[in-house]
Protein backbone atom coordinates (compact mmCIF):
# COMPACT_ATOMS: atom_id res chain seq x y z
CA UNK A 1 0.00 0.00 0.00
CA UNK A 2 1.16 3.51 -0.74
CA UNK A 3 0.17 6.62 1.22
CA UNK A 4 2.37 9.56 0.16
CA UNK A 5 1.46 13.22 -0.14
CA UNK A 6 3.72 16.00 -1.47
CA UNK A 7 2.32 19.52 -1.54
CA UNK A 8 3.72 23.01 -1.99
CA UNK A 9 1.59 25.82 -0.69
CA UNK A 10 1.51 28.84 1.59
CA UNK A 11 0.73 28.86 5.29
CA UNK A 12 -2.71 30.36 5.92
CA UNK A 13 -1.77 31.69 9.39
CA UNK A 14 1.17 31.91 11.77
CA UNK A 15 1.80 28.48 13.30
CA UNK A 16 1.20 28.15 17.05
CA UNK A 17 2.91 25.25 18.79
CA UNK A 18 0.85 23.19 21.24
CA UNK A 19 1.53 20.21 23.47
CA UNK A 20 -0.33 17.02 24.27
CA UNK A 21 -1.15 16.13 27.88
CA UNK A 22 2.11 14.16 27.87
CA UNK A 23 4.13 17.22 26.80
CA UNK A 24 4.70 16.10 23.20
CA UNK A 25 4.94 19.03 20.74
CA UNK A 26 2.18 19.11 18.12
CA UNK A 27 1.36 21.71 15.51
CA UNK A 28 -1.80 21.99 13.45
CA UNK A 29 -1.63 24.31 10.47
CA UNK A 30 -3.16 24.64 7.04
CA UNK A 31 -1.73 25.44 3.66
CA UNK A 32 -3.32 26.98 0.58
CA UNK A 33 -2.36 25.27 -2.67
CA UNK A 34 -3.12 26.83 -6.04
CA UNK A 35 -5.09 24.68 -8.43
CA UNK A 36 -5.87 25.08 -12.09
CA UNK A 37 -7.39 28.09 -13.77
CA UNK A 38 -11.04 27.78 -14.70
CA UNK A 39 -12.13 29.65 -17.83
CA UNK A 40 -13.46 33.13 -17.02
CA UNK A 41 -12.92 32.59 -13.30
CA UNK A 42 -10.15 33.00 -10.79
CA UNK A 43 -7.63 30.26 -10.09
CA UNK A 44 -8.86 27.51 -7.79
CA UNK A 45 -7.33 27.38 -4.32
CA UNK A 46 -7.40 24.26 -2.17
CA UNK A 47 -6.87 24.25 1.60
CA UNK A 48 -5.29 21.31 3.39
CA UNK A 49 -4.96 20.67 7.12
CA UNK A 50 -1.55 19.47 8.28
CA UNK A 51 -0.44 18.07 11.63
CA UNK A 52 3.23 17.92 12.60
CA UNK A 53 4.70 16.20 15.65
CA UNK A 54 7.77 16.59 17.85
CA UNK A 55 10.84 18.04 16.08
CA UNK A 56 8.94 18.73 12.87
CA UNK A 57 6.32 20.71 14.80
CA UNK A 58 8.99 22.74 16.61
CA UNK A 59 10.86 23.38 13.35
CA UNK A 60 7.79 24.71 11.52
CA UNK A 61 6.74 26.89 14.47
CA UNK A 62 10.24 28.36 14.72
CA UNK A 63 10.94 28.94 11.01
CA UNK A 64 7.66 29.62 9.18
CA UNK A 65 5.11 32.44 9.19
CA UNK A 66 1.79 33.19 7.52
CA UNK A 67 2.01 33.44 3.73
CA UNK A 68 5.39 31.76 3.50
CA UNK A 69 5.74 28.96 0.92
CA UNK A 70 6.29 25.50 2.38
CA UNK A 71 6.72 22.01 0.95
CA UNK A 72 5.11 19.27 3.02
CA UNK A 73 5.90 15.59 2.52
CA UNK A 74 3.79 13.18 4.51
CA UNK A 75 0.84 10.83 4.54
CA UNK A 76 -2.93 11.11 4.70
CA UNK A 77 -4.69 10.24 7.93
CA UNK A 78 -8.39 10.07 8.74
CA UNK A 79 -9.46 10.61 12.34
CA UNK A 80 -12.96 9.75 13.57
CA UNK A 81 -14.77 10.69 16.77
CA UNK A 82 -18.23 11.31 18.18
CA UNK A 83 -19.20 14.93 18.73
CA UNK A 84 -19.57 15.57 22.48
CA UNK A 85 -22.62 17.82 22.06
CA UNK A 86 -24.60 16.28 19.21
CA UNK A 87 -23.30 12.69 19.52
CA UNK A 88 -22.90 12.65 15.73
CA UNK A 89 -20.02 10.76 14.12
CA UNK A 90 -17.41 13.19 12.80
CA UNK A 91 -14.23 12.74 10.80
CA UNK A 92 -11.40 14.75 9.30
CA UNK A 93 -8.76 13.92 6.72
CA UNK A 94 -5.42 15.60 7.31
CA UNK A 95 -1.81 15.34 6.26
CA UNK A 96 0.68 14.06 8.83
CA UNK A 97 3.93 15.84 7.98
CA UNK A 98 7.01 13.64 7.81
CA UNK A 99 9.36 16.24 6.33
CA UNK A 100 9.02 19.93 5.59
CA UNK A 101 11.09 22.10 3.28
CA UNK A 102 11.41 25.78 2.56
CA UNK A 103 9.81 26.37 -0.83
CA UNK A 104 10.57 30.05 -1.27
CA UNK A 105 13.62 32.24 -1.39
CA UNK A 106 16.36 32.45 1.23
CA UNK A 107 15.73 35.46 3.48
CA UNK A 108 19.12 35.48 5.19
CA UNK A 109 22.27 33.41 5.21
CA UNK A 110 21.49 32.07 8.70
CA UNK A 111 17.89 31.09 7.92
CA UNK A 112 18.78 27.42 7.68
CA UNK A 113 21.13 27.36 10.68
CA UNK A 114 19.60 24.28 12.31
CA UNK A 115 19.07 22.29 9.11
CA UNK A 116 22.45 22.37 7.42
CA UNK A 117 22.56 24.39 4.22
CA UNK A 118 19.65 23.16 2.14
CA UNK A 119 16.60 24.25 4.17
CA UNK A 120 15.34 20.70 4.66
CA UNK A 121 14.32 19.33 8.03
CA UNK A 122 14.57 15.57 8.26
CA UNK A 123 13.73 14.23 11.71
CA UNK A 124 16.05 11.71 13.34
CA UNK A 125 13.09 9.63 14.54
CA UNK A 126 10.13 7.95 12.88
CA UNK A 127 8.32 11.01 11.47
CA UNK A 128 5.02 9.15 11.36
CA UNK A 129 5.23 7.85 14.90
CA UNK A 130 2.66 9.72 16.88
CA UNK A 131 1.33 9.31 20.39
CA UNK A 132 -1.55 6.89 20.79
CA UNK A 133 -3.70 9.51 22.57
CA UNK A 134 -4.01 12.41 20.16
CA UNK A 135 -5.29 15.63 21.68
CA UNK A 136 -5.97 18.81 19.75
CA UNK A 137 -3.83 21.67 21.09
CA UNK A 138 -5.75 24.44 22.79
CA UNK A 139 -6.90 27.14 20.39
CA UNK A 140 -5.16 30.46 20.78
Amino acid sequence: MLNNVNLIGRLTRDPILGYTNNGIPVLNFSIAVNGRYVKDKEQEVHFFNVVAWQGTAEYVARNFTKGQPICVEGRLQQRRWDDKDTKEARSVVEIVAGEVHFAGFKREANQYADTGTDGVYTPDFDPYGQPAAYEQPAAA
